[in-house]
């Protein structure tokens, strides 16, 4: 491929080969595209070159990284952002933001403020970002909450209220745990923001989340256990989820920073890795980059909760069963 006489740098044309995948429609949106691993053997170039051929089709739109997954297709035809309403005529607070706390809800400043946080993250909200998006005053929104924090727990209410636990539990305390655990798995994968802001040590008051800890609870209690040996075991099993997500907003931040997917940015420590493992006093680790290892939150998250269920069954007494 040439530009103007000039061959185009070889990144250019693997990017044009996956576009072109993209555009056809080979590669449907959040199909993973190939990683810098597997550039580099398909088409014999280097990490560099690889790396640069997915921030090419990165900057353009056309896939975007996923915490945990690896870079895949974007969506397409994302919906626009709706339009702000038109500011009323001003009457004394900031340029174009409204004083009439009428035009506000409490309701409308929670779901304003997720939606900044889900977009851009939890540091990308503030009383008067959310009040931006409102096209309102910032000082009118204290009328509804008292401060940031009081935001934020309101946020969560909101956002744990989306998966309410079903009327029924199941007979089987394992279905009935894990099934708990799982909703706020998904809860965490949705929000993004939402396991760094959840506290353990000083747990917010979340009313929407209370039938949660009622739940595993309860069916805890009935298989024979103490309140603190249940509630130690609740803990552990959201603690769980809740360690394992955390990293999604942390690695978006990261690759806001540095412009780099987890893999490329893994990609760039590679070759001092290499320097050190090749001394010979990593023999396991070094076995390990020949097999080769992907990062899958998702898997990781399986792998957690099989083996602390399998262990919280032989604390209530079962035989373990190999799974």
């Amino acid at each position: 491929m040439s530009v103007g006489g000039q061959s185009a740098p070889r990144y250019s044309g693997i990017a044009a080969v996956l576009r072109r995948r993209i555009e056809t429609g080979e590669l449907a949106p959040g199909d993973r595209v190939p990683s810098t691993r597997e550039i580099t053997r398909r088409w014999g170039v280097a990490m560099a070159t690889a790396t640069k051929a997915l921030t090419e089709l990165r900057r353009e739109g056309l896939v975007r990284a996923v915490p945990g997954v690896g870079t895949v297709v974007a969506p397409r035809d994302r919906p626009a952002r709706p339009a702000r309403p038109a500011a009323p005529p001003h009457r004394g607070g900031p340029s174009g933001a409204s004083s009439d706390p009428a035009a506000l809800t409490l309701g409308r400043i929670v779901a304003a403020a997720v939606t900044v946080a889900d977009a851009e993250g939890l540091a990308a909200v503030s009383m008067r970002r959310v009040a931006a998006e409102l096209g309102a005053a910032t000082m009118s929104l204290y009328r509804h909450v008292a401060d940031k924090d009081d935001l934020l727990t309101r946020m969560m209410d909101r956002v744990v209220a989306e998966r309410p636990l079903p009327s029924d539990r199941p007979e089987s305390w394992r279905e009935a745990v894990e099934l708990a655990v799982r909703q706020f798995w998904d809860l965490f994968r949705r929000h993004p923001w939402l396991a760094a802001a959840l506290s353990v040590t000083r747990p917010q008051m979340i009313t929407t989340a209370l039938p949660y800890s009622e739940w595993v609870l309860a069916t805890l209690h009935e298989q024979g256990l103490d309140p603190r040996t249940a509630f130690t075991a609740h803990l552990m099993l959201l603690n769980h989820a809740r360690g394992t997500a955390i990293h999604l907003e942390t690695e978006r931040e990261a690759e806001a920073d540095s412009g780099l997917g987890s893999e490329e940015w893994m990609d760039t420590q590679e070759p001092a890795l290499m320097a050190i493992l090749a001394g010979g006093g990593f023999p396991e680790l070094s076995r390990l980059t020949t097999t080769g290892y992907e990062l899958d939150l998702d898997a990781l998250f399986e792998f957690g909760l099989r083996r602390l269920l399998d262990g919280l069954g032989v604390l209530l007494g079962e035989t373990p069963q190999p799974s």
